[in-house]
């Protein structure tokens, strides 16, 4: 029970209820003008004040053995009501100890309070609060330690650490749409069944979450530091040993999911540089920024355009509105070519004005999105950009990487360049290998990298050498398969946006978006 304000009620009141307590705890009443507050003579009431001043002191500093009654030989729990009552603080119980105010209506008249067991109470209590006060001002908070107010810059502090609860920040949650033959998903959101299947895959959105913010705060992080003059070989180191950092890597439980694919203007994809390559990021250039993590093989596949000269605004605001198109479509029983045929409507709505000539952005329609496996990087299902494609369905359960390209040229890419993706085949079984130094460097792909994908940068920081014949070699018998970039024809200039969605049974959910795209 809180303090009672007395201040408002009249003094008969007070009296009243003073007695009514005192007869509830069957104990003799006190009469009132024995009180010091009620005293005429000044001397008398000045007294008591010192006396009562006195007790205080002595309850803290005095003997365990000391005499708990009251200031006029009342029982002690008398006296606590009675200074209650009358305005004073009313001193705090020790744990264990009960006083039995009018509320308390199970009142054991035959109960009679231990004092010494009572003083002994308090004295351990305040020792042992004396002692927990002076332990917190010595030592930090272990919250404090735990989570770190905000994250470095540049970023260094690893997820994982900011999190160590594991609830890491949810993606966008949308509704399933409506689908065309009048079937709504809406019953997801309320039921049980849903829910409970919801709650069973809880770890594995946990790992593709701690993988989306690590995205997240990386990419916000190159942005700011990306300007034009860097080379293609600092900003890739410089985004992948950020990401390395945040995620904590730790062999094929969590690290990078695949090179950084920084492609330029009519390089739509595939293309980061090999070491020697010098190539510098100009204030013309269009660059697609292309990086994913994982966390025991939970893949986040997420991507965005950069360019400085806002001549290229059209073209990169289109791409980024139909793959937005394209997520808004994506649910549990959508047709695939469905996806497709809005994407492409979406982009192909938005024309781009460059030196003087006007293109129609067109969608790029051999490049596509696809869905996500563990450690797979494309699992089988391939969500087309244009019109006329498969008529798969999605399912529930199923996680897709949602991307588009656009053009200002043909709309049509090509192998062209030298090739600097490589990937372990998901499905070869047992190839027999002739040479010691291929079967050496699978050894080394499949410690390492596993079935995702990598890049010559990653083998030489692993400190391999002379390996281009041995990678050449498992090539050949289908073992590793070569990934060259894919171009447009030269002078075209193409965008990239992409993210990647988990199809959950009760929602759908763009564990990827962020306050930047």
């Amino acid at each position: 029970m809180g303090d009672l304000d007395n201040s408002s009620l009249p003094d008969g009141e007070v009296t009243g209820l003073s007695l009514k307590v005192e007869k509830d705890l069957k104990i003799d009443p006190v009469p009132r003008a024995s009180s010091p507050e009620h005293h005429d003579d000044p001397s008398q009431t000045e007294a008591a004040v010192k006396k009562k001043k006195k007790k205080k002191k002595s309850k803290h500093n005095g003997p365990a053995e000391r005499d708990v009654t009251g200031e006029h030989g009342e029982p002690a729990a008398a006296a606590m009501v009675t200074q209650s009552l009358n305005g004073d603080e009313m001193p705090s119980c020790p744990k264990g100890d009960k006083v039995d105010l009018p509320e308390n209506k199970e009142t054991d008249p035959n109960a009679k309070e231990d004092t010494h067991s009572a003083a002994h109470h308090a004295k351990k209590k305040h020792k042992k609060k004396s002692g927990a006060a002076k332990h917190s001002e010595e030592s930090p908070d272990r919250n404090d330690l735990q989570h770190p107010a905000k994250q470095t810059e540049p970023p260094t502090i690893p997820i994982c650490q900011l999190f160590p609860d594991q609830n890491y920040p949810l993606g966008e949650i949308l509704d399933y749409p409506p689908a065309a033959d009048g079937r709504t998903a809406s019953n997801r959101t309320t039921s049980e069944e849903c829910k409970a299947r919801d709650l069973a895959n809880l770890e594995t959105y946990r790992e593709f979450r701690e993988g989306a913010e690590v995205h997240r705060q990386t990419r916000q992080y190159i942005k700011k530091w990306l300007h034009p003059g860097v080379t293609m070989i600092e900003l890739c180191e410089e985004l992948e040993r950020t990401s390395r950092a945040l995620i904590l890597e730790r062999g094929l439980k969590a690290g990078l999911a695949f090179p950084t694919g920084c492609s330029l203007n009519h390089c739509a994809a595939h293309y980061t540089p090999n070491a020697g390559d010098t190539t510098v990021l100009n204030y013309d250039d269009v660059c697609k920024v292309d990086f994913g993590v994982h966390v025991n093989g939970r893949i986040i596949d997420c991507a965005f355009t950069v360019h400085f000269n806002p001549k290229f605004d059209n073209l990169v605001e289109a791409v980024r509105e139909a793959t937005n198109t394209g997520i808004k479509e994506a649910g549990i029983d959508v047709r695939l070519c469905d996806i497709g045929e809005a994407i492409q409507e979406t982009m192909e709505s938005y024309e781009v004005e460059l030196d003087g000539n006007t293109y129609q952005v067109k969608a790029i329609r051999n490049l596509n999105g696809h869905s996500l496996g563990q450690y797979q990087i494309h699992a089988g299902k391939t969500v087309p950009i244009v019109a006329g494609g498969e008529q798969t369905r999605m399912e529930e359960n199923e996680f897709y990487a949602i991307e588009t390209f656009g053009s200002t040229g043909k709309g049509y890419v090509n192998d062209s360049g030298e090739v600097s993706h490589y990937m372990k085949n998901f499905n070869v079984g047992h190839v027999p290998l002739r040479l010691a130094r291929s079967k050496q460097l699978l050894n080394v792909i499949e410690r390492n990298f596993s079935t995702l994908a990598f890049c010559r940068r990653w083998l030489d920081r692993l400190g391999e050498t002379k390996y281009l014949m041995a990678l050449k070699n498992l090539c050949d018998v289908g073992i590793v398969d070569p990934y060259p970039p894919l171009c447009d024809h030269r002078g075209s200039y193409t965008a990239q946006w992409e993210h990647t969605v988990l199809l959950r049974p009760t929602c759908k959910e763009v564990v990827s978006r962020g306050p930047d795209y």
